[in-house]
């Protein structure tokens, strides 16, 4: 890092760098939350596989392609020339954008309200835009795809779009494996074929839209298309080779005794005797709602609201009955006591910081007394470990499905009832491409998403290091791109189960040839949109992706309406809210009384 032409201005940049991690950390809790809960949601992966491929796909698609998106919020939304060579307004400008954004997001992703992070921050830009230099001033038109008129196109084409992709992948798996009458031996014999798809579109993301940096766009179209499409056969050919043998003893021979590293044997599998007497294929159930669950202290507090189920069904009326008659807000209180009841006796740090808690509680009094100091010392260390490693131990599919009895468990209800559920083997098989899926959507949100917070801090930190405002048209530093990369996958990590329990199966019925749709449509839209430099929100495209594969079931009434309504409301009031309080918070600093001398 250079030394700064402008140190009178070092708490502007220090206000800027806290509030840009506290977007990125936002946008991982809520957008990168979102983009994962489909997969979680299909059982495809778990919460924590999630945590651990989030990191590592964000942070390459941050740094190989993300400063393409971060220069349109950078300098395509407020002309450089409004500043007037004033770095130091240029700094407070794109400070105040970042607050009232990360604020705004921030509260949203608290109250489990899903949000766009990307159109918050664009707002936000615009709200600055037009206290600094005048609405006149601002790119309101399409200018070469950079302008307001451009980026807020996406609002209404991206999840049209996405929509479209997912229902067109699902359909022809649908049409090609799910409608027949035997479908598992069409699962696996044509799995290569989606190999292929899921490559080429992952090898696209890599090389068609490369770091600037390596010059890959500059290479000969039929070059690019070889490479293209030459990976996605080759991964198709390892499939061949190594999975399509292993799922076929898995699936079709029902195989039990076979070891998950004895793919290596390749086409020798097929040489496997059938065993004897085997009815069913070794897989995991990939129903959304599953009655039985042994390890109840994993659960999340809405999946405790019903009570123990009990064996006598006189007295199973009785306690159902009871609960009827408890409100929800009670039922919401019983299931938090429970859940934190069974997480006081698991081992390790979770057992501890909630035993902690639950033995040092805070007295009587205001917080200032001398007794609720010394406890509230105690207690802090077990409240970062539970802030930290409370997710680890979250039920998202029991939270998602709802409370039976009450209307949004009833809404949920209806909504699966027209879903129609495949076999166990065939959705097994999907599986195992959705994480392929999924990690090319995390890539995707990686290179996308990460402009939100790294195009303003870019823009801050050039002009507080050279002086220059018209320097932030300069490529962004790859460790601003790792950092807030790292710091959207701490979001998700740490928080993102809060968001990810209202989406996935809350919207529709999800399962793993679902959700590969959904992702693959998803990631789709973002590479299309982020090749033309226009900043698209990742939970926009997953939306309407999920919402396009709830209507290939063949009804309206597949999809939660109710809650694609209240994504709506909250995307829609992101717009004026985030304007409105970064202009004026800008409004206010850059006019305020001061003294002359």
């Amino acid at each position: 890092m250079s030394w700064p032409a402008l140190p009178q201005y070092n708490y502007i940049f220090a206000i800027g760098t806290l509030f840009a991690l506290l977007d990125a950390y936002n946008n991982g809790a809520n957008d990168v939350a979102n983009s994962w809960a489909t997969s979680v949601s299909s059982r495809s992966i778990s919460y924590r596989q999630a945590m651990l491929f989030g990191l590592v796909f964000e942070v390459l698609g941050a740094v190989t392609v993300g400063a393409r998106t971060a220069d349109t919020i950078k300098n395509g939304i407020i002309p450089v020339e409004a500043f007037r060579g004033d770095a130091g307004v240029q700094m407070l400008a794109f400070t105040c954008a970042l607050v009232a954004a990360s604020s705004w997001v921030m509260w949203c992703t608290r109250n489990s309200t899903h949000v766009s992070s990307t159109y918050s921050l664009i707002s936000a830009v615009a709200g600055v835009g037009v206290a600094v230099a005048g609405a006149q001033n601002v790119s309101w038109g399409w200018n070469g795809g950079k302008g307001l008129g451009a980026i807020f196109a996406g609002l209404g084409l991206a999840p049209l779009i996405s929509a479209g992709f997912a229902a067109t992948t699902f359909l022809l798996i649908k049409i090609t494996v799910h409608m027949r009458k035997n479908p598992v031996p069409w699962a696996v014999w044509t799995s290569p074929i989606f190999f292929f798809i899921v490559g080429t579109v992952l090898t696209l993301s890599i090389v068609y839209k490369g770091s600037p940096s390596l010059g890959l766009t500059k290479k000969p179209a039929n070059w690019l298309a070889g490479v293209i499409l030459g990976s996605g056969a080759a991964l198709s050919l390892l499939s061949t080779i190594f999975f399509l043998p292993y799922v076929h003893t898995v699936v079709i021979k029902k195989d039990h005794s076979l070891q998950w590293w004895e793919f290596v044997k390749g086409p020798l599998l097929f040489r496997r005797p059938y065993p004897e007497g085997v009815e069913q294929a070794k897989v995991r159930n990939y129903a959304v709602v599953q009655e039985s669950d042994d390890d109840r202290s994993n659960r999340s507090p809405e999946s405790l609201k019903e009570g123990d189920s009990a064996s006598n069904p006189d007295e199973k009326h009785l306690v159902v009955s009871e609960v009827r008659q408890k409100t929800y807000q009670e039922l919401l209180a019983e299931g938090d006591a429970k859940h934190r009841a069974a997480l006081c006796k698991k081992r390790g740090p979770i057992g501890w910081a909630m035993r902690t808690l639950r033995d040092n509680p805070m007295g009587d009094g205001e917080l200032y007394e001398i007794k609720n100091i010394k406890t509230l010392f105690t207690r802090l260390p077990a409240l970062v470990v539970v802030a930290l490693m409370y997710g680890f131990y979250y039920d998202i599919h029991t939270a998602q499905h709802g409370i039976h009895g009450t209307p949004d468990g009833k809404r949920m209800e209806r909504v699966y009832a027209h879903a129609e559920k495949y076999p166990n083997e065939v959705e097994h098989l999907y599986s195992f491409v959705q994480i392929l899926t999924a990690c090319t959507a995390s890539f995707a949100h990686g290179a996308n998403d990460i402009g939100n917070s790294v195009g303003p801090w870019a823009v801050i930190y050039s002009a507080w290091t050279t002086g220059d405002a018209l320097k932030s048209k300069a490529v962004v530093p790859p460790w601003q791109l790792g950092v807030l990369g790292l710091t959207i996958s701490f979001g998700l990590i740490t928080y993102g189960y809060n968001i990810m329990k209202v989406m996935g199966n809350k919207i529709t019925y999800h399962s793993p040839s679902r959700g590969t749709s959904m992702e693959l449509g998803a990631a789709i839209t973002v590479l299309l949109f982020s090749q033309f430099s226009l900043p698209v929100s990742t939970s926009m495209c997953i939306t309407g992706a999920t919402v396009g594969v709830g209507l290939c079931n063949g009804t309206v009434k597949a999809v939660n309406w109710n809650r694609i309504t209240l994504l709506l409301i909250g995307w829609i009031l992101t717009i004026p809210i985030a304007g409105t309080l970064a202009g004026v918070l800008m409004g206010l600093f850059i006019n305020a009384p001061h003294f002359l001398s």
